[in-house]
């Protein structure tokens, strides 16, 4: 049955479909990734950001996007994760309003699971779902009340797809992502009263967007499906993107549904855009809110709101494990999150583990009791000027012995599951992805290439240091897992890529596309 799915998937329609795309917005795209290394070098260069001046009449002029469309207007919990089988109807099957069917950072492009992840997202909408365990349990669809809302994010633009080239050169991964799922879902969707909808990743500015809202715009006259039913929300995840927050939504046009707080990311890309200039210290030291995150999450509320587009906070990466102390610390630390997000006026957040969705909704069902959001709250109160966005101050912070080790090890740990074709990884009770790897070498870069001292030894972070650290995990996780099942991993090849992201004198911009060329 799924060996003839993945044909149905991959069918001659389908490849030409994408075909098409690919040829159409293949050239926009890699001018528009040149010109993120243009923007780049002029950071490095005057250590500056700002609101662009092109582009004020978006954002002193009156306009709004359309109104949420069906399944999107209540969005109070969302869980995310990647679209293996079992997850997915986990995730479809818990109370969340919406699930985050992720192709990206909790995912790893290995083919099978960019075909498998299209398959089960093809068997998600039609309610075909199902699962069989290898210890005997059997998973399926519940059907006693509604699934969640199914929100696909397709890779972002820096990443290729090899095993599907278009005219002799490499697809783009968001092309086939996107092309492949609204070509076999759009109209069932549809049919079903909901629509094709879309997370997008990694955006640096809104002429990005605008490519995605030709493609988008493109699809539905190919597909004869009408203008706005795709729909997407926006992941703020880049220091640039939050200078363009109006530009983005005002690009999108009739595709626009709200924006999204990605924390994580938006860290990486201070840490990379910036790594000359400012030192942030360990990670765990960087709470939401510190000042620059507050002017960032107060921005993004208001900008939405205004325009009438929905708000969605930060993920809580928090995994319930054995011990119940430690759940009952974390999950009051979620729940402080959580209100800090609705009192802000978010109109939902993000968990990744279904035992967190009734946390995040009974927080958010306190502010917004019957209603599906708060975008009447358009927070006039907001002011935020570029300089509180670029300062990057965290109080009573500091760069540690544990800091280092501590991302030493998660993204060693993360960086071998990858490999091995696992995007979602729980480390120390904390859903990993791509995205808190890419902090941890990020900052271990920079805190090398500044010479940064510990606070706690006075020993100076150096690439002897680091390797040392990495010889210490290293030797800690094969007594751990036993040397046969060491010998198995990925582990020297993981190490190769973390010292090269971490050590190398160029910074690489995304340590996924150099792990892309040892997979299959």
């Amino acid at each position: 049955m799924q060996t003839t799915t993945e044909r149905e998937i991959l069918c001659p329609e389908a490849w030409e479909f994408v075909s098409d795309l690919q040829r159409r917005f293949g050239a926009r795209r890699l001018e528009l990734l040149a010109r993120r290394g243009w923007r780049r070098a002029e950071i490095a260069r005057t250590g500056r950001l700002g609101f662009l001046p092109e582009t004020t009449h978006i954002r002193e002029s009156a306009w709004t996007v359309p109104p949420p469309p069906p399944g999107l207007a209540d969005r109070r919990v969302e869980i995310t994760g990647p679209t293996d089988r079992k997850m997915a109807i986990n995730a479809l099957n818990s109370t969340a309003k919406v699930w985050l069917a992720d192709l990206e950072d909790a995912n790893t492009p290995h083919w099978a699971n960019v075909v498998t992840g299209q398959v089960n997202l093809y068997d998600a909408t039609r309610g075909s779902l199902r699962y069989d365990a290898p210890d005997g349990r059997r998973y399926a669809l519940r059907t006693d009340r509604p699934l969640a809302t199914v929100v696909v994010r397709p890779r972002g633009w820096h990443l290729d797809e090899r095993h599907l080239p278009v005219d002799g050169a490499p697809a783009a991964g968001g092309l086939v992502d996107f092309g492949l799922h609204v070509f076999h879902n759009a109209r069932e969707l549809l049919a079903r009263g909901v629509g094709p909808y879309y997370y997008l990743p990694k955006l640096e500015s809104h002429q990005e967007a605008r490519l995605w809202h030709d493609v988008f715009a493109y699809a539905e006259d190919v597909l004869d499906i009408p203008r706005g039913a795709i729909r997407a929300t926006v992941l703020i995840e880049t220091i640039t993107a939050a200078f363009e927050m109006d530009e983005i939504l005002h690009a999108l046009g009739p595709h626009a549904a709200g924006l999204n707080a990605g924390r994580w990311d938006y860290l990486f890309s201070i840490i990379k855009n910036f790594r000359e200039r400012a030192v942030l210290p360990d990670r765990a030291a960087i709470t939401m809110t510190a000042p620059f995150l507050r002017a960032y999450t107060d921005l993004l509320v208001a900008t939405c709101h205004r325009r009438g587009a929905v708000a969605i906070g930060g993920m809580s990466a928090f995994i319930p494990g054995g011990d119940p102390a430690q759940n009952e610390l974390a999950l009051a630390r979620v729940r402080a999150d959580k209100e800090r997000e609705a009192n802000d006026g978010f109109d939902g957040s993000w968990v990744a583990h279904p035992k967190l969705v009734g946390v995040c909704q009974e927080v958010f069902d306190g502010v917004l009791g019957e209603r599906d959001n708060q975008l009447d709250r358009t927070r006039d109160d907001v002011r935020v000027h570029a300089d509180q966005l670029l300062d990057f101050t965290v109080h009573g912070g500091g760069v540690t012995s544990t800091g280092l080790r501590t991302n030493v090890s998660v993204a060693l740990r993360y960086l071998e599951a990858w490999l091995r074709g696992v995007g979602a990884v729980a480390i120390n009770n904390l859903m990993e992805d791509a995205a808190t790897a890419e902090i941890s070498r990020a900052q271990v870069w920079q805190w090398v290439h500044q010479k940064v001292a510990l606070v706690d030894t006075g020993e100076p972070v150096s690439p002897e240091l680091v390797r040392r650290v990495v010889d210490d995990e290293l030797t800690a996780i094969r007594h751990t897992a036993g040397a046969d099942a060491y010998a198995d991993g990925r582990w020297p090849d993981a190490r190769a890529l973390f010292e090269r992201g971490a050590l190398d004198d160029d910074f690489v911009d995304f340590l996924t596309v150099p792990a892309y060329e040892l997979i299959d």
